[in-house]
């Protein structure tokens, strides 16, 4: 090699030098960590916005953090034999089939709230009559 940066050292095979250079598998530490600030993202948009259209996507925010978390813990938990368990990842199939009828429900919600009040600000939002 002419370039020295990507030179292997002496006494490493070419084989164990290329397997030592691959990327690192992401722990569940960075799995969680990454969940953490999407949840963090998505509150920090409930709590401070006034939109209830940036609410809206802050709590879509929370729960996809929440699923996250949850097929993290699922790909890292390793059964008795050391096979994968996939318990986790279906309850988030079925988490994600729920949020996608919430999200139609939801929308058609505020919709009809816009079309009542021409506003989508939750402070003119005061009653529940239109």
């Amino acid at each position: 090699m002419s370039d020295t940066q990507g030179a292997r050292p002496p006494g490493i095979s070419h084989f164990a030098f290329r397997i030592s250079n691959f990327p690192k598998m992401p722990s569940l530490a960075n799995y969680l960590i990454v969940s953490g600030l999407i949840f963090s993202i998505g509150l920090s948009g409930v709590l401070l916005r006034r939109n209830i259209l940036i609410i809206f996507m802050g709590l879509e925010l929370m729960l996809n953090a929440a699923n996250l978390s949850l097929v993290a813990f699922s790909r890292f938990n390793l059964g008795q034999d050391g096979s994968l368990r996939y318990n986790a990842q279906v309850l988030v199939f079925f988490i994600i089939t729920v949020a996608a009828a919430e999200v139609a429900v939801g929308l058609a919600i505020i919709v009809a709230l816009y079309r009542a009040r021409q506003t989508t600000h939750v402070e003119d939002l005061d009653n529940l009559k239109f």
